[in-house]
């Protein structure tokens, strides 16, 4: 009996727990899964044949070699179907991680209860235990290996009198303590593997809100081209048919004008609308022609009165470099101030002030009004629109009625380039081709 107890502190015993236990979590994450994406700790829809034949394999042979290593019998019919039932019940691990952690343990528990040989039967035990607790059930396998640590405690120092073999006497100390720090490097290893998961998890789905939000707002920055586009072209078109409609009669020669006019003004916003599908459906590549920005405002100019709208365009200060994010939304500011001019206001006169300064940009938009009470059809979304595109740079835009009367825009851009600007570094890099 005592020889029992002498094989089980000499030899290779350390070995075979500490180092066979340190192998149980490669065997047990290698699974093959045609190639789909996750944890296999967590897939379920099959079973893990691969790795648990492994597994089985080193520990039915690795048993064998360290039976006679310490000097023991051959393992008997009864050792290895422990063996075997601690090792199978791995194969439901993915589906069922709590019964495969308390079967594993409590098989490797009556074999080292029944006085069998040291081995790898501890692998199988680190295997289940990672089972457990990677796929969230940590105190089912907390609670298994310390019934397991406390069932080989109480064999080893007290039950050994009525166990097999007989004459044996208790375990030395100095074992129970390398069992207690295997118990303790198995939990330790397995709780950061399930925290790297989480860590892995929580970036994944990060990323993937990063994704929606970049998607959703390149939705909202077409949306904004598209309405600042064609509410400007629709609003000159539709002055003019009317025109073109009270003259046809009288004045065919000034039809023929706003006809032209229409031509015109339609061909540009087709244009224009055309390159932003382009920039839609190929974000890739590169830009076929530059943005609008503040050296387009003669062309604002020219197309409000064709609407029949007088522009004055005034600046101030010392003109510098422009921002490419920054001029799109000046242009589209001041495109969009003097369409709502030609839909709602009585006025015929609209005046524009640019003022550079050393880090901002001012624009102010004027009419003297009064406004109309016709509806001028459109969406309403125009000063939405505006100061949507003065918040993405960091600028403000304020728009009401004027004291006096009439109606004033005030926009304050930053002529530094920002986040969403495409001239700085890691900006959006595609607000240029629309």
């Amino acid at each position: 009996m005592h020889q029992k107890r002498a094989h089980r502190s000499a030899g290779p015993r350390p070995a075979p727990g500490g180092r066979w236990a340190g192998h149980g979590p490669p065997w047990g994450v290698r699974q093959d899964d045609g190639g789909r994406s996750g944890s296999p700790w967590t897939r379920g829809d099959r079973l893990p044949w691969v790795s648990t034949v492994v597994v089985g394999v080193i520990v039915m042979g690795g048993t064998t070699v360290a039976a006679h290593g310490q000097g023991r019998e051959p393992l008997g019919i009864a050792a290895r179907l422990l063996l075997l039932a601690a090792v199978a019940v791995l194969l439901v691990r993915h589906r069922h991680p709590v019964a495969a952690v308390a079967g594993t343990c409590a098989a490797t528990l009556v074999y080292l209860a029944l006085g069998y040989p040291y081995g790898p039967v501890f692998l199988a035990v680190a295997v289940g235990c990672f089972g457990a607790i990677v796929s969230g059930h940590r105190k089912a396998a907390w609670w298994s290996l310390g019934t397991l640590w406390a069932g080989h405690l109480l064999a080893a120092h007290w039950l050994y009198r009525w166990l097999p073999p007989e004459g044996d006497g208790p375990a030395p100390w100095s074992q129970e303590a390398f069992v207690t720090a295997w118990v303790v490097a198995v939990v330790a290893a397995a709780e950061l593997l399930r925290v790297r998961r989480e860590q892995w998890a929580a970036a994944r789905a990060e990323r993937a809100a990063a994704e929606k939000r970049r998607a959703d707002e390149e939705r909202l920055r077409m949306a904004r081209e598209l309405h600042d586009v064609l509410a400007h072209s629709i609003s000159v078109i539709n002055v003019q048919a009317g025109v073109g409609l009270a003259l046809l009669d009288s004045d065919p020669e000034q039809a023929r004008t706003a006809l032209t006019t229409i031509k015109s003004a339609s061909k540009e916003a087709l244009g224009e609308v055309r390159q932003v599908l382009e920039n839609l459906r190929a974000p890739g590549d590169a830009p076929r022609a530059p943005a609008p920005g503040l050296d387009r405002l003669p062309e604002l100019v020219d197309q409000a009165a064709a609407a029949g709208l007088t522009v004055t365009v005034a600046g101030a200060g010392a003109q510098g470099p422009v921002p490419p994010g920054t001029g799109l939304a000046a242009f589209r500011i001041v495109q969009e101030a003097l369409t709502n001019v030609v839909r709602h206001s009585g006025s015929r006169t609209a005046h524009v002030r640019i003022a550079y300064g050393d880090a901002t940009l001012g624009i102010v938009v004027d009419d003297e009004g009064p406004a109309t009470d016709g509806d001028a059809g459109g969406s309403g979304n125009g000063l939405v629109g505006m100061r949507e595109r003065a918040a993405a740079l960091g600028g403000t835009i304020d728009a009401g009625p004027r004291p006096d009367g009439g109606f004033r825009v005030t926009a304050e851009l930053p002529l530094r380039p920002g986040p969403s600007d495409p001239a700085a570094p890691g900006g959006a890099g595609r607000e240029e081709a629309s």
